[in-house]
């Protein structure tokens, strides 16, 4: 068993790197966006979400590619000042990952063998003062 996430900082965040410039492209309007990036410093940490569990280094190369359909979403929670308004989206990747302290390494299969899941949603978010702000315009 393997979990490949980014380290989780003394804030409590995980699941979040710097995504540098260039490595997102927008297409289509805004209703397309690629996501690929090589050789990203994660952590292999198999009995995750304990967060103290052992961790190896690792490295995570991926390419995510989400196209927005024609279907409209709105989340709203009022009372936590929250909105988010798009399309749904499908989703598919391709990854690579590498634990070289162990000697383990995995591929997925290429993105264009990779059936399009439909999770994903492209669209715009407002919370806390910019709820209040968006809602009043």
């Amino acid at each position: 068993m393997h979990d490949f996430h980014p380290p989780i900082g003394d804030a409590g965040l995980y699941w979040v790197v710097p995504v540098p410039a260039g490595a997102l492209q927008w297409s289509d309007g805004g209703r397309s966006a690629t996501i690929e990036m090589q050789d990203v410093a994660v952590i292999d940490q198999p009995k995750w979400p304990a967060r103290k569990a052992p961790a190896s280094p690792a490295r995570m190369s991926f390419k995510m590619v989400f196209e927005a359909t024609n279907k409209t979403l709105t989340y709203e929670d009022k009372s936590r000042l929250f909105r988010v308004m798009g399309f749904l989206a499908t989703c598919r990747m391709e990854a690579r990952v590498a634990v070289p302290s162990i000697g383990f390494s995995w591929r997925s299969d290429p993105i264009d063998k990779c059936p399009p899941a439909t999770f994903a949603m492209i669209g715009s978010e407002v919370n806390g003062k910019y709820y209040e702000e968006d809602t009043a315009r």
